[in-house]
């Protein structure tokens, strides 16, 4: 985590010292900025372009000064609540620390309480859920490193919750914790069941007795890795990075080909570009530069193992004698897909299309609740 911190006066930057000893000492890595003719060092560059580089380098930005000298400097960057960093308004003095743009997903809130711990102040959260105390998805997305899709139905979950309102939960995965209050337990279809057990509820998996209750609600989260699944007439989508893809391909094959087959392979399976968390193949790809610029494109590890590791999948895969002639294995793709994920399940064999194999497993993974 990376914290730019900039102050405007030399009591704003005793307190800017002070926060920054105390981020350090929690191993933040911390940038001071200073802007005024009275300050040694003093940046040289106008405040909005310092801005404008902190919102694309730091996780956090804070302020020390006034409310007004912070809104006008971040208005032109600020994108949305998935892309802009936390930013915080403290006072010269050190008093009150202001959770002021990005308090979930960016982590304002939690970074104003810190910094309010460090100087001994008040901090300011104005998040509607953090002060009525309700289940907010966005943090709970966040802190179990899920990507939210339909955003709009996130901001219907928490209105919901603050009417009083109940919501829907559905999951594909098993959890640690209980549910929070105004959370209801569903199925796929939406309808709220009661379940002993915390298991998965989708594809028969983790299935006891439920008994029927009424009210299917309207709004509600499901945490799955797939597109189709949309139990509520509003819902929003958390979703999991727990999907290896396996690939593998002859010597030289582009990107455009490689990225066509994984793209066929996620429309085969409805699967969400941001359930897959890395691409894997075996070690003699290692250096290949189509698989390298495909993973580098979408942000992705790319994952290689040996001959011997490959062999060690237990379970049973598509064998191929020319991959074997030619690597050592009988299966490239299915192997390193289910080594990746970690012993995971398969969730598609090997696909062959225009040279490029594809095979998909998912990792063992369970949501917790705090």
């Amino acid at each position: 985590m990376k914290i730019s911190v900039i102050c405007f006066s030399l009591t704003g930057q005793e307190t800017a010292e002070r926060l920054i000893q105390g981020l350090r000492e929690r191993g933040i890595e911390t940038l001071l900025g200073k802007k005024s003719r009275y300050l040694p060092d003093s940046i040289s560059e106008d405040l909005q372009s310092w801005t404008g580089k902190q919102f694309s380098q730091a996780d956090g930005i804070v302020f020390i000064g006034a409310c007004g000298i912070a809104v006008r400097s971040i208005a032109p960057f600020i994108q949305n609540k998935k892309k802009d960093p936390a930013v915080l308004v403290a006072d010269e003095c050190g008093k009150f620390v202001i959770s002021l743009l990005s308090g979930h997903l960016g982590g304002a809130n939690e970074l104003a309480d810190l910094a309010a711990d460090i100087l001994g102040a008040v901090p300011v959260v104005t998040t509607a859920t953090d002060l009525h105390g309700r289940f907010a998805v966005d943090v709970f997305a966040k802190k179990n490193q899920c990507s939210i899709v339909h955003m709009k139905a996130a901001k219907e979950v928490s209105a919901a919750l603050l009417a009083g309102e109940s919501v829907g939960f559905y999951s594909e995965f098993p959890w640690e914790g209980e549910l929070p209050a105004g959370l209801v337990l569903c199925d796929r279809n939406g309808e709220p069941v009661q379940n002993e057990e915390k298991t998965a509820l989708s594809f028969g998996r983790g299935e006891k007795e439920k008994k029927r209750m009424p009210h299917k609600p309207r709004t509600g989260i499901a945490v799955s890795i797939y597109k189709d699944a949309l139990p509520f007439a509003s819902t929003v989508s958390l979703i999991p990075p727990v999907v290896a893809v396996g690939m593998g391909c002859k010597k030289g094959t582009d990107e455009e080909k490689l990225a066509s087959a994984l793209a066929k392979c996620e429309e085969r399976l409805l699967l969400y570009r941001e359930a897959i968390c890395c691409l894997a193949s075996i070690s003699l790809k290692k250096e290949e530069p189509g698989l390298l610029a495909l993973a580098e494109k979408l942000g992705l590890s790319f994952l290689t193992f040996t001959e011997q590791e490959l062999k060690e999948d237990p379970g049973e895969f598509t064998g191929s004698s020319f991959v074997k002639s030619v690597t050592g294995v009988d299966n490239v793709c299915e192997r390193s897909a289910v080594f990746a994920s970690g012993q995971g399940r398969l969730l598609e064999n090997k696909v062959c299309r225009e040279g490029v194999t594809t095979a998909a497993a998912e990792k063992r993974w369970r949501i917790r609740f705090e």
